[in-house]
């Protein structure tokens, strides 16, 4: 199922799994540094963000652990799709071509700097 603008709460989950495969507790601490403590997701909305995607088929839950021996078992791991990858990829490039909308009605500077 195709999103013709994604969250950003679901934009930042995608970020996170792009780099490697997460339990929820790491996705909220990936996200939190990332935009330096300005989005911080409580639970309730990423497991509920995490459902969506599980049953639009982005990411899956894993069935291994990465380290058994020194996990807690009740994590649960995600990973990104190659569908997640490619909606990740096209929301990106929405916002690159956004960003340059603004640079070039002069919100920001090509540095990012607001005016």
């Amino acid at each position: 199922m195709a999103r013709a603008e994604m969250s950003i709460t679901v934009f930042h989950i995608l970020v996170a799994l792009a780099a490697q495969d997460r339990h929820g507790y790491s996705i909220m601490r990936d996200v939190a540094e990332r935009t330096d403590g300005q989005i911080k997701l409580s639970p309730g909305t990423l497991y509920g963000a995490i459902r969506r995607l599980l049953e639009e088929g982005l990411i899956v839950e894993l069935d291994e652990r990465p380290d058994p021996l020194h996990d807690d078992e009740r994590r649960r791991y995600y990973r990104l799709t190659a569908a997640g990858y490619a909606a990740a990829g096209r929301e990106s490039e929405r916002l690159y071509r956004l960003l340059g909308q603004a640079r070039a009605s002069g919100l920001i500077s090509g540095a990012g700097d607001a005016r």
